[in-house]
This record gives C-alpha cells, structure tokens and sequence, in this order.
C-alpha cells in the first residue's frame, strides 16, 4: 500500500491531494497543470512538500510532522520520465547495468528475464541515438526495474512516442505490470493508455483528488464524467478468448455473455481488457431482431444521469461488470428506462478499435 497526503504551493494553486494506491497500477488522471506531475516528484522526492506524509509498505519517505525527509537515492524507487534520458555515450547494456548503483545488483537470472520481457536482447550493443523512440522507452523502462525499486513512477512515459510507437509500448508495460509485482504510479492525461493499463483511478482537478478508486467502477461512474471527459467515459471488461473465429471476427467470453469483435493479440484462452466507449453502446428494452449489430448482451439499468444539455448517462450492470451509455434524454423518455429495469446493451463490432483490445 501507497499513502500520499502532500500540501505544496504551486504559484497561485495549493496542492492538496491524499490518496492511498493498493497493488497494481494505479493512474494520476487529469488536465495538464493539475498537479500530477508534482505529486510524482514528491513521492521520489525531488522536492519537498510544504506539508504533507508519504509512506511506502512500511517506509516513511516523508513526514513533515516527524522531521522525516529521505533523499532520492534511499526511496528504492524507479522514475521514467517523459523522454527516456539515457547516458548518449553508453551502449544499452552499459545503461541498464548502471541501475546496479541504485540498488541490490540483479541476479543474472533477473536481468535477463527483464531484458527478455521488454525485448532488448538484439539492442544490448548499440548506442541510444541509433535507438526509435520506442526502443528507447523499453531501456528506459528496464533501467528503472533493474535497479529493484520498491515502486515505479512513470510520468507519461508515452507523451512523446507517435502512436505507432505508443501502441508498441503499451504491451510491455502491461507485461511489466503483471510479471514483476512491482506497484506503479502512471501519470497520464490520455484516458486509452490508462484504460489499458491501470487497476486504480486517482481523478485529479485544480491540485485536489476529485475521485479516486477501482478503474472499471470509475469509467463507468456518471459522476467522474465530467472530469474523464464524456467522450472517454464507458466499460473496461475483463473477457477470455474463447479461440473461435468467424467472418474474420473473434469470439471473445465476458461475464455477460460472448461478444464478437476484431481478433485480439492474445492466444486461445487468454485474458484480455476491453474498452467499451459509452457513445458506442445503445440499450434496447426488448431482444433486437433483424439488426446489423451483432452484439447484444442482457443488462440491468442501475442508474440514470440527464446531462443538461440533450445528453443523458446510462449506467448499467452486464454480469459482474459496470457499463455507461451515453444516449439521448430523449430515448429514456421514449423508452420508458428506469432505475431497476431489465434491458439489453447493443454494440456493433466495428465500434471496438483493435488498440482498444488488449
């Protein structure tokens, strides 16, 4: 467990945030200037908050009541900023080795787990300028796990990278996250690389925390809409892949029932994350015959927020997982939707990017 409470001045802003982050990925969301980068280097301890705790597991990196300030090099933690900031002179085996400095040397058989895991082996021998931004994110990355932080804090790793590097990236990080057990803090102001990699959502407006929990119940939470932004808000579900395919679509098994979408990067049986968009899904009340979209799942309306505009946020539950529709007040009107009602969630298959599967 991870608990930040820090109050710091930032010109004409006070930040105030406090949130505790669980295992897992847990995601700093927000505008630019909203404090997210701050907070990140609070936690490394690359200033000092005017006020504040930070504790780590059982280490108290900062307390300001207590007199308790660490410096940098004793917080074990890993920091991947924006660009990669590698050494130009060193090769990359000649950076990822540079970690040792900051922490317990790797075994041989942990350096080359992670050099296998990110992808490096045929980079060891080459300099950083001959290196795409993407290979230089994945040694940045690997220097950073290999010096055996406690946490990793990435603060948009991403911002630079175009999106073919972004979407190269996007599966070692996921890879990271779940084989090395090692927590993260990703700062971020791009909802699909935080829909696809966190666990924990910190919604962060004006220098304070405007919501914070499980990423799933977030996205799909009415009230974090204005904060996420109505065009990101929807459903992450968690889906296996069922190994079928048809008419070029793959059968992918949700806790409601299958759905039909483009083929996955994933292998018969594996888990995938799906990001359902709430523009995307329409409800039905009755079981839709003799329409194009081929997915249709049972649902129940839990909640209904009309927007003031036209708009209106249908929160539902399919299965055992939250899903957001965003449709018109004029069709729950007409429909008749209520709190409590039994309905059906529609979505086409075409709607799901293939970025948005993973």
């Amino acid at each position: 467990m991870i608990r930040v409470q820090v109050s710091h001045r930032m010109g004409e802003m006070t930040l105030d945030i406090g949130f505790d982050a669980p295992a897992g990925v847990t995601a700093l969301f927000g505008r630019s200037g909203a404090g997210k980068t701050t907070v990140v280097k609070a936690i490394a301890g690359l200033i000092q908050p005017d006020a504040g705790r930070i504790v780590v597991g059982e280490t108290v990196l900062f307390d300001s009541a207590g007199g308790i300030n660490l410096p940098p090099h004793k917080r074990r933690i890993g920091y991947v900023f924006q660009d990669a900031r590698l050494f130009p002179h060193m090769t990359v085996a000649q950076n990822l080795d540079y970690a040792r400095r900051f922490g317990a040397a790797p075994s041989v058989s942990d350096r080359a787990r992670i050099i296998e895991l990110l992808g490096l082996g045929g980079l060891l021998g080459r300099r950083p300028a001959t290196l795409s931004g993407g290979e230089q994110s994945r040694v940045a990355l690997g220097r950073a796990i290999l010096a055996a932080p406690r946490l990793l804090l990435l603060d948009e790793p991403l911002a630079a990278l175009d999106d073919r590097h972004k979407a190269e990236i996007l599966p070692y990080l996921d890879q990271l996250a779940t084989e090395t057990g090692v927590p993260m803090i990703y700062v971020s102001h791009a909802m699909a690389e935080v829909a696809r990699l966190a666990t924990t959502l910190v919604l962060i407006g004006q220098g304070r925390v405007v919501q914070v929990g499980p990423l799933a119940e977030m996205l799909s939470d009415p009230a974090a809409a204005p904060f996420i932004g109505l065009r990101e808000v929807g459903a992450v579900l968690t889906a296996r892949v069922s190994g079928e395919l048809r008419d070029g679509l793959a059968r992918i098994d949700t806790s409601a029932g299958p759905l039909w979408l483009p083929p996955p990067d994933a292998p018969a049986g594996g888990l995938v994350r799906l990001r359902l968009l709430a523009q995307d899904v329409m409800i039905a009340t009755q079981r839709p015959i003799g329409i194009s979209a081929l997915n249709i799942l049972s649902a129940r309306i839990e909640d209904i927020r009309l927007g003031e505009g036209p708009g209106a946020l249908v929160r539902l539950r399919v299965g055992a997982d939250p899903m957001l529709a965003r449709i018109t007040r004029r069709s729950v009107d007409a429909l008749g939707l209520e709190q409590g009602m039994e309905v059906y969630a529609v979505l086409k298959a075409v709607s799901v990017a293939p970025e948005n599967i993973g």
